[in-house]
């Protein structure tokens, strides 16, 4: 059966997140629905991550097998055609013949993250679904200084959800960057795999680095206490974009 490698982007607003729901619309079921008017049968479609409802993804990878002789771009039309009716708020931007041993979660060597930060006094309004808005001045070379001692293979422990299913939380970060344009910050988060919340927790933490009420070097205090509560609180999820998948 013809495996497809599919490129995927999606507003996470209003939805459940990745992973299929039993009782609300999810990113996987809507493929899986279209996917499943496309090929006349149903098809599991596996995503390379399984991101929280209200975050997005502008390169998650997703694999589908279609029972059905399709081209490419035939699958990337179909699965369009058919998700139209169910949603404007996930597209298919690209698919791929895949091997039959892809795997888009396990076959994947890395996995990028950005999160923005809005810092300004005003609420937000073009933004309110993409950003976290933060009013105090935040200082993002300071958080980005601060960032680089979180680098390279550490526990996690003080970063990782109560609800993760790791069965570890040793995790190598291999970027973690702040940078600021105008009123927006943005950190840059690359591993090839990160535990539940874990960027979300980090930007957290961040903002307490970047509005002066922790001093730099807390961050790596943090990472030896392997404690999740010493930490800052979880980012909001619409401050979160997948952007990219590597194999």
């Amino acid at each position: 059966m013809p495996r497809f490698k599919l490129t995927i982007e999606y507003d996470g607003t209003g939805l459940a997140g990745w992973q299929r729901q039993t009782d609300r619309a999810s990113v996987q079921s809507l493929l899986e629905d279209a996917a499943e008017k496309l090929a006349g049968a149903r098809c599991e479609v596996v995503g390379a991550g399984r991101t929280d409802a209200g975050v997005h993804a502008a390169g998650q990878v997703a694999h589908v097998d279609i029972p059905k002789p399709l081209s490419p771009y035939n699958v990337m039309q179909g699965l369009n055609y058919h998700l139209e009716p169910l949603t404007s708020q996930v597209a298919v931007v690209k698919a791929e013949e895949a091997p039959d041993d892809f795997h888009a979660r396990f076959s994947a060597t890395g996995r990028g993250y950005r999160y923005r930060i809005v810092n300004r006094q005003a609420r937000l309004a073009l933004d309110l679904n993409r950003a976290w808005h933060i009013p105090e001045k935040l200082d993002a070379q300071r958080m980005h200084d601060a960032a680089q001692g979180l680098l390279g293979h550490h526990d996690f422990s003080s970063f990782r959800s109560s609800i993760c299913q790791s069965k570890s939380p040793m995790k190598t970060l291999e970027r973690l960057d702040v940078t600021q344009d105008g009123e927006d910050i943005t950190i840059h988060a690359r591993a090839r795999s990160f535990l539940h919340h874990q960027v979300r927790n980090m930007a957290g933490s961040l903002r307490m680095i970047g509005n002066g009420k922790w001093p730099p070097h807390r961050l790596k205090e943090l990472l030896e206490a392997k404690d999740r509560t010493q930490a800052g609180e979880t980012a909001p999820p619409q401050g979160l974009c997948l952007t990219r998948v590597w194999y």
